[in-house]
């Protein structure tokens, strides 16, 4: 039998009591009818698919449970941004009064005491908002410890801070199954990708943003990502992989497509802005085009997104001051339309937003 994840658990879950709806249903309607022993031993083996994951997974039962869940995730949200608000408040408060070697050794031993918090919440919190919490402020901890680190030994601010950052928050998303922390150590990743680039290009870390095409390279290594590394056993992982690296490569481009003094390329700013309208429409297409070949909706989705905004930008740019305003947004109009009627192709012919099996 496979190892079952999380997410794999309650998705069976799901389809247990979408199966046990429609059998009902199939019952009333005459269509399919189950003797009594069947029907006790479908149902003991369900109830014991459901306490064996229960126990497993803290999954959600019903979809009472679902609607606490969501509660407990954002409480959990709330409660790490909470404590990681008053970690950085409480140092900087007394920070003044502890000498230079008891500061460091708070530094480091707040950062190992919420490493192995953790880690024993990890192994003891079946639902897991608990250690995801403690996980939250055990790099919070991590980034004062090195940013403070830095101000009590005079070392110059530099990019190569974001790569720990990167690894501590990617160690313990995938330690403890937290999307916002693997969000936290792309952005981090991507951020020390780009200030990096720049630097060999002459532009002060810091400054790196003012050259967009930074951060390209990043964009390309997050998305192939899952293609390299398997993330079926963490929930949304993948997605979110996909969706950063999409984000990476069209946000620059929009930029670029309206300002072409930023871009590296020898052109006049009006060529390299022409020149990113087109490559944003063309990788918008090839976005939702890939997506739906993969099955990714993320990726037709957030294609779609960029392509709408590319759109609604050139309208702006060539019509907005001539036409009439209801010309405009007449016109505006007549695109969603026709967006609407190439979706419907698209859930038709794939199934992927919804359409038909």
């Amino acid at each position: 039998m496979p190892t079952l994840s999380h997410h794999d658990a309650q998705q069976r879950v799901n389809d247990i009591h979408a199966f046990t709806r429609e059998l009902q249903r199939l019952g009333e309607e005459g269509a399919l009818s189950l003797d009594a022993a069947q029907r006790e031993g479908l149902q003991a083996h369900h109830l014991r698919l459901l306490d064996s994951y229960r126990e497993q997974f803290d999954i959600d039962r019903d979809s009472q449970d679902s609607r606490l869940s969501l509660g407990m995730r954002i409480a959990s949200f709330l409660g790490a941004l909470a404590l990681a608000a008053s970690l950085f408040f409480l140092f900087y408060q007394f920070w003044g009064l502890f000498g230079e070697a008891v500061q460091v050794a708070i530094l480091i031993g707040a950062s190992l005491l919420t490493l192995l918090a953790t880690f024993w919440l990890q192994r003891r919190d079946a639902s897991g908002y608990f250690a995801k919490l403690a996980a939250m402020l055990a790099f919070a901890a991590l980034v004062l410890n090195i940013s403070m680190l830095g101000q009590i030994f005079n070392i110059t601010p530099s990019e190569r801070a974001l790569l720990p950052w990167a690894a501590y928050a990617l160690l313990l998303a995938y330690l403890c199954d937290a999307r916002l922390l693997l969000a936290a150590g792309l952005l981090c990743l991507m951020g020390f990708i780009a200030a990096r680039i720049g630097t060999w290009s002459g532009v002060y870390w810091l400054d790196a943003g003012e050259r967009p095409e930074n951060f390209f390279p990043a964009a390309v290594l997050v998305f192939l990502v899952p293609l390299a590394f398997e993330q079926r056993r963490f929930d949304g992982f993948a997605a979110l992989y996909r969706v950063f690296g999409l984000l990476a490569l069209f946000v620059p481009m929009l930029v670029l497509a309206n300002w072409g003094n930023g871009s590296y390329l020898p052109f006049a700013p009006h060529r390299v802005e022409g020149l990113y309208q087109v490559l944003g429409f063309a990788c918008a297409a090839a976005a939702i085009w890939l997506g739906a070949h993969r099955e990714w909706p993320e990726v037709v989705n957030t294609g779609l997104a960029f392509f709408v905004i590319f759109l609604f930008t050139k309208f702006y740019d060539w019509w907005w001051e001539v036409l009439p305003k209801y010309l405009f947004f007449l016109a505006l109009g007549v695109a969603a339309v026709l967006i609407l009627l190439f979706l419907r192709y698209l859930r038709n012919a794939h199934g992927l937003l919804g359409g038909r099996l």
